[in-house]
């Protein structure tokens, strides 16, 4: 873990970031900016309802701990960060999600800006439903990170009231709501047909590959429909990162009578696996978790299906796929098995045979390796 003490007008805090190397700290300057902004334009005295959308370490959450405010994330990690960094005395409720959101109103909402534009469009929309008549956003975030177009995106669903100037590579927006919210909005829901079924496959704004299945799915699927065919019915799969679903339905499509459980960082994507799952199967043994890994208490899978992350927020590398590596690792049954697909130049060759006793490719392409591991004699979770 990384621990750094962030400073602004409000006080200071030391904040550790769970994971991802030494050299990450758990906030940077666009969180600055925010705390600053949010902290000259309301007091504690004047009780606003403050709600916090996806921060990301817990910076702006515990920064802004005297406003009692809300925060909602999309990404399970906050919950974690949240629990490193705890305040002594200062009690922070947990971190609400697209499962249930809250429904408002608010007088002052605090927003990272997103990297994927159509889940910019959807947070504004959003926040223009749940903010009082005269309430504040505050939206920021890195500008080397900000979506293409997201100035469009701002003059078109809110009120911009003040762009601030530029401060450490970071950009902070002030705006009034807008009249449009997620009511009527055809691009809430993209997707596609399940290649080889009648089945359609959709996806809300921040799921990866939302609009077509990507290079990698489509290079597993083959395998997973031979592993899935020499299933007996009652075994147990896992779609970890499970993402719109997807893998989870293609063994679904084969043997309906499978028990499938879907995991997945975004409640965004566990929601969209969700709906997927309830309309294609539904009187499927199915589970749904928003959970950072294999979740608590799962118990053993026959088989782990898996297309793992390669990046968190700014940050690229193989650190996310090698937790799941491992979790998958001890929830296998003594005879199960994980097929994967990884990129090609991340070498999982490799890193795969640190958690399971044999590992074997199945296929691959110019960008993308399809492997099969399995981990005899693994304990018990």
């Amino acid at each position: 873990m990384t621990s750094d003490v962030l400073e602004f007008s409000g006080g200071a805090m030391s904040l550790k970031r769970p994971g991802g190397g030494r050299s990450l700290r758990a906030w940077d300057a666009a969180d600055e900016q925010l705390l600053e902004q949010a902290c000259e334009r309301c007091t504690p005295e004047s009780h606003p309802q403050v709600l916090i959308i996806d921060d990301q370490f817990g910076a702006l959450t515990l920064g802004l701990a005297k406003f009692s405010p809300l925060s909602f994330a999309d990404s399970r990690t906050l919950t974690e960060s949240l629990d490193t960094n705890a305040l002594p005395g200062v009690n922070v409720p947990a971190p609400l999600n697209w499962l249930a959101p809250p429904e408002g109103p608010f007088d002052l909402v605090i927003m990272r800006i997103p990297r994927q534009l159509d889940y910019l469009a959807c947070l504004l929309r959003w926040v223009n439903s749940i903010l009082t008549p005269g309430g504040t956003l505050i939206a920021g975030g890195m500008i080397k990170h900000l979506p293409s177009r997201s100035a469009a995106i701002f003059g078109e669903l809110v009120h911009t009231r003040e762009v601030c100037p530029a401060r450490k590579k970071s950009r902070v927006i002030v705006a009034g709501p807008g009249r449009q919210t997620l009511r009527g909005w055809t691009d809430l829901w993209q997707g596609y047909g399940l290649p080889s079924t009648h089945y359609e496959v959709a996806g809300m704004p921040a799921v990866f590959a939302r609009e077509k299945l990507d290079i990698g799915s489509r290079l597993l699927l083959p395998a997973i429909k031979r592993a899935v065919a020499e299933l007996p019915p009652v075994a147990r799969v896992l779609d970890l990162a499970c993402g719109n679903g997807v893998l989870g339905l293609c063994a679904l499509a084969r043997k309906p009578v499978l028990e499938v459980m879907y995991a997945d960082v975004s409640s965004q994507a566990v929601a969209s696996a969700r709906h997927n799952v309830m309309t294609a199967f539904p009187d499927a043994v199915a589970s749904f978790h928003h959970s950072d890994g294999v979740p608590g208490g799962a118990g053993r899978f026959d088989l782990v299906l898996l297309n793992p992350p390669f990046h968190e927020g700014g940050v690229v590398g193989d650190h996310i796929a090698l937790q799941l590596f491992q979790q998958a690792a001890r929830h296998l049954s003594p005879d199960g098995r994980m097929l994967m697909v990884g990129n090609r130049h991340l070498g999982y060759h490799r890193s795969l045979r640190r958690y399971f006793s044999q590992v074997r490719q199945l296929d691959a392409d110019p960008k993308f390796v399809v492997f099969e591991a399995r981990a005899q004699g693994a304990g018990r979770p």
